[in-house]
């Protein structure tokens, strides 16, 4: 196993840190005395395991590791950790009540996954070739819900969760339909 590799490990092993440590938070805050410091360990902790992201990535492509097991694990450790902290901030208050992500975002982020992942199958069932190719509203679509659930967890603004989880929705969707239209592209040859 590379060294890259590794890092992708330790992400997938920091997704349920972060969801032990969103779920206790929430649970003080719904007891009416939170402990910040668990906020504040929780957010470091899915910081810190975003940005293993980009480090396993580059420790692959500047030292020559990439590899099967690489490009098959990193996907799974980004799903793993985007769904958890959706899921997890969906179901749980990180402040005064309603201060989540409505459980409609979750769903449209679960059914965009549910989509690629069913095209794909559709693709090697019908014997196409997948190359999985981002297409750049999937791109800003990741990079809005990462910026909504950080909205959530540092609580810094006082404006609702709402607002960045309707830009974020539109371009869920937005890719979606772009990722879709690829599948149908490849299914006709």
């Amino acid at each position: 196993m590379t060294f890259a590799s590794k890092i992708t490990i330790v992400r997938i092993c920091l997704v349920p840190v972060f969801a032990a440590l969103a779920f206790y938070y929430g649970h003080t805050v719904a007891s009416g005395n939170p402990l910040e410091s668990l906020r504040w360990w929780a957010l470091g902790v899915f910081v810190t395991a975003a940005a293993t992201d980009g480090v396993d990535g580059w420790v692959a492509r500047r030292f020559n590791q990439c590899s099967k097991f690489g490009a098959f694990i990193d996907p799974i450790a980004d799903k793993a950790l985007l769904l958890t902290g959706v899921i997890t901030l969906s179901l749980v208050d990180w402040g005064e009540p309603g201060w989540h992500l409505p459980l409609w975002f979750a769903a449209i982020v679960i059914l965009r996954d549910c989509i690629i992942l069913g095209g794909i199958k559709i693709l090697y069932v019908n014997h196409r070739d997948v190359e999985i190719v981002p297409h750049w509203t999937g791109k800003v679509c990741t990079v809005l819900q990462m910026f909504t659930l950080g909205w959530v967890m540092l609580k810094f603004v006082s404006i609702s969760p709402i607002y960045p989880c309707i830009i974020a929705g539109i371009f869920t969707i937005w890719s979606s339909v772009a990722y879709i239209q690829q599948g149908q592209k490849i299914l006709r040859g």
